[in-house]
């Protein structure tokens, strides 16, 4: 098939993300729904089969700079992966991959964007494969692991897709210059303009959000002429190796070498980020991770744009409401969903502590508390449901946390192991509520199902606080419950001072954990958790530059 011809395929898609872009209304490219009615009777079947195909063999991607295997991923579920990937010198797989990567940036940018549409399009079409690889890496509940890690993720990308193509193509390939120039004939030239990419970008994955945080990047860079090389963390690399794979197949198909897109696993023992990021050749970087590493790759990486989501404090303040049972069941699922392992998961709930006004009177500051906790704890109360929403813990670490933070005496909820039928080796914890006790305990980020109900003043005092720690510490989301249009008004001029999302009162379907691609930024760019916002033009206008050339006619 001719590279028009897939842009041609899903030019409609292309139009529809383009007029979904521009009104911010709710649309998908990729449905949500986990149905055989959309993805075939035995999508599922069949998804779960290629994911166990991977299992204990070889992961083999023909690319250069292949120096053996490695591979060490264990499911959160209790089992080890067994998988091995193609182990790469860091230095040759750059060499290589700058050799060939011209053809690539000289493709028109509708054959480039025609590909990028077509590698999403299989992506989608295997969906039930990413949900396994996803849930068996992250943790994530098969359900989240299909959304999130599947069409959501897929929609992320094509979101990025679809900005950078109308970024690129604001300015016409070729132009007629010509100026008046009274009795004499005019100047008349003819001038080209040349989108030229950067050169080769590096995507580094995380542990958690391997397909949702990495798409926005991947297809970012790719769409806008650079080679890609994929870093996935050691413990999720599955999601991110079907993905190369996917962007091989198509790259092979339409006449691009393949390398334009390689994978570069690593395991913790010989980590290859730091050498990958440092390469004069690699001039984009996307990562999504630990505050530590993002500002040793912005302080380092000088070379290259580097584009991060680090770590934040996310924070909620309770002044009133009007559906304090709404509240309560909003905060109880957003808490336990995933078990707080995701970038935008509240932390700090900030209460006054003479207590808030509800549709039923007054409640003190120890009756909120208790009603969440008691809304977390009914929740999460049946194991089944409990294991559906929480998944399972990723990291040894945030287990560990779990541990230490549990046993002091400013517990309000404990947390506690829920077991899962089929896998008895699951690593699932019930969300842990803590009292805070001063100011101390609860201002660095403590990942994972971790939170405090913090006393405050009044909520005067809660915006300040919540300010101060935005500045310093960096949020993703933040979300204000109040019933006064006044006290909404402040939160909101607040949030806008500091560059972070707010969310006003969420009592039902949405989360102030969850963001929607075309309608919802994730992340502004504007406070210490990241750099980038996905996505917005400024996430993609940089990975190119325009050279133009003239001549008189």
């Amino acid at each position: 098939m001719s590279q028009s011809s897939l842009f041609e395929r899903h030019k409609d898609t292309l139009e529809r993300a383009i007029t979904a872009s521009r009104t911010r209304e709710y649309w998908t490219a990729y449905p949500e729904i986990a149905s055989p009615k959309i993805y075939g009777e035995n999508a599922s079947a069949d998804g779960e089969a290629a994911f166990k195909s991977y299992l204990n063999k070889d992961f083999t991607i023909d690319q250069p700079a292949v120096t053996g295997t490695v591979g060490s991923e264990r499911s959160p579920y209790g089992f080890d992966l067994g998988i091995n990937y193609p182990k790469v010198d860091a230095a040759a797989l750059i060499s290589e991959v700058e050799a060939i990567r011209q053809d690539w940036a000289k493709a028109s940018i509708e054959a480039r964007t025609g590909i990028c549409l077509e590698i999403l399009n299989r992506i989608n079409k295997r969906s039930f494969e990413m949900a396994f690889a996803v849930m068996h890496t992250t943790g994530q509940a098969f359900m989240m692991a299909f959304q999130a890690g599947g069409p959501h993720a897929q929609d992320r990308g094509l979101e990025a897709v679809v900005y950078a193509y109308e970024d690129m193509t604001r300015t016409p390939a070729v132009a007629r210059w010509e100026k008046p120039q009274g009795k004499r004939d005019p100047l008349v030239m003819e001038k080209h303009f040349t989108v030229i990419p950067r050169g080769i970008g590096l995507v580094i994955g995380c542990s958690t959000f391997p397909t949702w945080n990495s798409y926005p990047g991947l297809f970012a860079s790719l769409v806008t002429g650079n080679a890609v090389i994929v870093k996935p963390h050691p413990g999720g690399i599955l999601p991110l190796a079907i993905t190369v794979e996917i962007c091989r197949d198509v790259l092979s198909e339409e006449g691009f070498n393949p390398n334009i897109v390689t994978l570069a696993a690593d395991s913790a023992e010989a980590p290859l980020a730091k050498e990958l990021a440092l390469a004069p050749e690699v001039k984009l970087i996307d990562f999504t991770g630990s505050t530590t590493f993002g500002n040793w790759l912005e302080d380092n990486a000088r070379q290259a744009l580097v584009y991060t989501e680090k770590a934040g404090v996310n924070c909620v303040i309770i002044d009133s409401t009007d559906n304090f049972r709404g509240m309560i069941g909003n905060l109880a699922f957003t808490l336990s969903l995933y078990s707080g392992q995701m970038c935008t998961t509240p932390q700090n709930i900030f209460i006054p502590e003479g207590g808030i006004e509800t549709e039923d009177g007054h409640k003190s500051f120890d009756e909120v508390a208790a009603a969440l906790a008691t809304g977390v704890e009914k929740l999460n109360g049946d194991d089944a449901r409990a294991s559906a929403i929480l998944g399972a813990i990723q990291s040894k670490a945030t287990l560990e946390r779990i541990g230490e933070y549990g046993k002091g005496d400013n517990v309000i909820l404990p947390s506690r192991s829920v077991p899962m039928d089929g896998f008895d080796g699951a690593t699932i914890q019930t969300p842990l509520i803590l009292k805070a006790t001063d100011e101390s305990s609860y201002t660095a980020e403590l990942f994972g199902p971790i939170s405090f109900v913090v006393p405050s003043k009044d909520t005067a005092d809660s915006l300040k606080i919540v300010e101060n720690s935005v500045k310093n510490h960096g949020a993703i989301s933040f979300g204000i419950y109040s019933a006064s249009d006044e006290v909404l008004d402040a939160a909101e001029d607040m949030a806008c001072r500091v560059g972070v999302a707010i969310s006003f009162n969420l009592t039902g379907g949405v989360y102030v954990n969850q963001t929607a691609a075309f309608s919802d930024f994730h992340a502004t760019g504007c406070n210490p958790a990241a750099n980038a916002a996905l996505s917005d033009t400024a996430y993609v206008s940089n990975r190119y530059r325009v050279v133009q050339s003239r001549k008189h006619i």
